[in-house]
């Protein structure tokens, strides 16, 4: 159930977010043990539940931002659906036998409503200003700097956050630098490929490179390129955020030797995307400068004149 709240609520409060919240309540009920296995079953309920949305993972945003329709992500949902099937409940059975979840509430919780509307301001905003502005960073901020009027916000996290954000950043840019005329034609082939070359290679300039070449099937890209970093601590921003509070899980062996479900979990839920919805491929919604073409405005091209066309004037 902690596994399916997870996905549930990456669907639209990001999937970082959803992994750290996930965490932070694993440590609570399971008592401070958690297994390596449900860690990596907690990453990947944070990026099968992002998948299907566009504002569930930075991946699908980007998707969006640059002109997809939210209707071909939602497409990843029944990837998301058959791989949840598999790390779902393999990494429950792991953890129970590990450590049981407690049965008791901790008393003296409340819930700060005040906070959860500053969420619900920073998604709404960001969906206006993407819809209006196609400039959703616009809506975020705003929305933090009016949460700032009645919440205080901690503006020291962003000492920590810029090196992340400029290594990201680069990531994305350098992606844009490569010849796209040499990568592998669109096909479910490569885009299931991309699910493990997303595992090593972050999943935003693999994203970045699908957008810039075109003719995929985005809610197949959107699964195979968003819950496939899973397999890997790494290949995912989730997981990387979730290391900060389980150092444990950056050892990659005992990650992929306990977390080996999530590897399996991703061939399903491919299989069962590929069953129910099949590959349907979108034209390149943006068309691509070539090196030798040039394209001259009609005034400027010339045209042979007339025969018996009086040239006097």
């Amino acid at each position: 159930m902690l596994l399916l709240f997870i996905t549930v609520i990456s669907s639209f409060l990001d999937n970082i977010a959803a992994a750290m919240i996930g965490g932070t309540i694993a440590l609570v009920v399971f008592q401070g043990r958690v297994h390596i296995g449900y860690l990596a079953a907690i990453v990947a309920a944070s990026n099968a539940g992002g998948a299907p949305s566009v504002v569930g993972d930075t991946t699908t945003t980007l998707m969006w931002i640059d002109g997809v329709s939210p209707a071909e992500v939602f497409r990843a949902f029944p990837g998301s659906l058959g791989a949840f099937l598999v790390f779902g409940f393999i990494g429950a059975y792991q953890q129970h036998r590990y450590q049981e979840i407690r049965s008791d509430a901790t008393p003296g919780l409340q819930v700060d409503y005040g906070k959860l509307l500053i969420v619900f301001l920073i998604l709404a905003l960001a969906i206006v200003t993407n819809w209006k502005l196609d400039f959703p960073a616009v809506g975020v901020w705003v929305a933090i700097l009016l949460g700032a009027t009645f919440r205080k916000t901690p503006w020291s996290e962003l000492k920590k956050a810029w090196q992340g954000t400029v290594f990201l950043m680069s990531l994305v840019l350098c992606a844009s630098l490569m010849p796209i005329e040499q990568l592998p034609a669109a096909s479910w082939v490569t885009a299931f490929g991309l699910g493990f070359v997303s595992a090593v290679f972050d999943n935003i300039p693999l994203t970045k490179l699908c957008l810039v070449q075109g003719g995929y099937d985005w809610g197949i890209v959107a699964y195979t390129v968003g819950f496939g970093g899973s397999m890997i601590w790494f290949g995912s921003s989730a997981g990387v955020a979730l290391s900060n509070k389980f150092p444990e899980v950056r050892s990659f062996f005992q990650y992929v030797k306990n977390g080996w479900h999530v590897i399996l979990a991703y061939v399903v839920g491919f299989a069962m995307i590929m069953g129910i919805m099949g590959w349907q491929p979108q034209p390149p919604h943006k068309k691509l400068p070539t090196a030798n073409t040039m394209v001259l405005p009609p005034s400027s091209v010339a045209t042979p004149p007339l025969k018996g066309a009086n040239h006097s004037h």
